[in-house]
């Protein structure tokens, strides 16, 4: 004699496993569906505040980052003579000028030609010097925002308070607005 009651869905999950039918439903479920909408190549829609786009077949979430990304991911042929960029100095002309190295030697040989180049030479070396500026910026900012009493978690578990020195940080705000004074100035002669 059993103890237990069976519910009839045990009673019918039994007998779905016995007849090899064991992905049948015992019951009936209610509740919410979603509205499924079916999407092509190419749309775009969001969902819970997060952008979706199908590209190659595949549903990707789009961020704010893949602009950067697209960027600095090399091809694998130059954009302008559709040769293999293999070489290893196509890496690193690839993220400046958007080309390989050889097409890269050829723009600036036409721009010597044509006397342009020294001009050329100083817009890039103006560019990098603007980068460097706001990278300058930033990290008199962190220093700036930085209080005097900064506290770090050791590995056993401790608590340990460091102190900064306010005179030597002084000193270094002191310094670096100097040297961005002096990059500015540079910039503008």
């Amino acid at each position: 004699m059993l103890k237990k009651e069976f519910r009839s869905r045990d009673v019918q999950r039994m007998r779905n496993i016995i007849t090899k039918k064991s992905g049948d439903r015992t019951g009936v479920q209610v509740g919410y569906t979603p509205e499924h909408i079916e999407y092509k190549e190419g749309d775009m829609w969001e969902v819970d505040g997060k952008q979706w786009t199908i590209k190659n077949g595949l549903k990707q979430t789009t961020t704010k980052l893949d602009g950067i990304r697209k960027r600095i991911s090399m091809p694998l042929t130059c954009p302008k003579c559709k040769q293999a960029m293999t070489n290893r100095l196509d890496k690193v002309m690839y993220p400046i000028h958007t080309i390989c190295f050889d097409c890269t030697i050829k723009y600036e040989t036409k721009l010597k030609l044509e006397g342009k180049f020294e001009e050329y030479q100083l817009n890039i070396n103006k560019q990098g010097l603007i980068y460097h500026l706001k990278e300058m910026e930033n990290a008199l900012l962190e220093v700036l925002m930085m209080t005097g009493g900064e506290s770090f978690v050791t590995e056993a578990g401790d608590i340990e308070a460091w102190k900064n020195n306010d005179s030597g940080r002084q000193e270094l705000v002191t310094g670096m607005q100097e040297y961005i004074q002096k990059i500015k100035d540079t910039l503008n002669s």
